[in-house]
């Protein structure tokens, strides 16, 4: 049996300039992503007792086929085609976060899953491989509408400047930190989860890239401001400013989906309430509200929002792991 974990992530800025109708039109894209410790688990076994189907498969949903074919999770069944996967098998998958919520589930879920078959095959690999590989089947295989910078930030797990190049090279540098300003932020960031769930897809489809590109522009732009944030060249206390520009930035994509009445009286409401910033992660549209509030501060958030789910968090620094391996089971 095998187990890997994979973090989920926040991107701080830069979001949109990984799709590659943006970066392959101007030079690059770039982002600043941070991996967290809340994570999504994909245990891959054996099968042992002798059954009438070869793959078993746990997901939302319980599958049991005997053709790889007959799969209807596509990553799962485009993941054991590329690894040639015949033999009786089960995959089983949970997260910490619910799907569609904008913390990069699915690529995140791509990413643990070939960790694991890499694993079940006794192949090491790059943990640039495994994003390169996942992007490929997510982007390219299944023609999915959706960005490069999850898979990268799920493999490679901590806080980095992510480059997208418009020959579709990647390059992931390590944003260096004080210590002492990742605690500070780790202290005072905050995940309100707006029960709102939604397809990064759709919502990227509704974006114009052509009549936006000034406003990705400026959102690669603030990569900047928050990398010397971290180096200590900048004081913590922008942060909350940077996020609030970043959000309003996001929002003039589209009109659509985005954002919706139910995020922006949350986000409105928090601001009131000792917020400095923040912004919704991922696409937009719903999912986790990421908010930046002093400690201090955070029993009034949360008593405000106590119908909606919270989660703390820290950053996480190792990326895609195998945290379990026993080649007999």
């Amino acid at each position: 049996m095998i187990i890997s974990r994979t973090p989920l992530r926040i991107s701080l800025a830069g979001g949109g300039s990984d799709i590659p109708e943006y970066y392959k039109k101007n030079k690059f894209g770039k982002v600043i992503s941070i991996g967290i410790n809340r994570y999504l688990y994909v245990i891959v076994k054996k099968q042992i007792n002798i059954t009438d189907f070869k793959y078993k498969i746990r997901w939302s949903e319980y599958e049991q086929c005997n053709s790889v074919n007959e799969i209807k999770h596509p990553i799962i069944r485009e993941t054991l085609k590329f690894f040639k996967i015949n033999e009786a098998i089960e995959i089983s998958t949970f997260s910490d976060a619910p799907e569609s919520s904008g913390l990069g589930s699915s690529s995140t879920f791509t990413v643990g899953l070939i960790n694991a078959m890499l694993a079940y095959k006794n192949i090491q690999q790059t943990k640039g491989y495994i994003a390169d590989l996942a992007a490929e089947l997510e982007i390219n295989k299944l023609k999915r509408k959706i960005g490069k910078q999850d898979h990268y930030a799920a493999s490679y797990g901590g806080i980095n400047e992510i480059t997208f190049n418009s020959n579709d090279t990647v390059k992931v540098e390590p944003v260096f930190y004080k210590k002492q300003i990742v605690n500070t932020l780790e202290k005072n960031f905050i995940l309100i989860y707006t029960k709102i769930q939604r397809n990064a897809s759709k919502i990227i489809r509704n974006i114009n890239f052509n009549k936006k590109n000034e406003t990705l522009l400026n959102m690669v732009g603030q990569v900047d401001g928050f990398r010397k944030i971290f180096e200590g060249k900048s004081k913590i206390q922008n942060i909350g400013k940077l996020l609030d520009e970043g959000w309003k930035l996001k929002k003039n994509l589209s009109t659509k989906n985005i954002s919706n009445s139910r995020i922006d009286k949350m986000y409105s409401l928090a601001k009131k309430n000792g917020a400095t910033g923040g912004k919704i992660c991922g696409a937009g549209g719903g999912g986790f509200l990421l908010l930046y509030v002093d400690k201090k501060k955070q029993n009034k958030i949360k008593k405000i929002f106590k119908n909606f789910p919270f989660f703390d968090f820290q950053f996480d620094l190792t990326g895609s792991r195998i945290t379990y391996y026993d080649e007999r089971s």
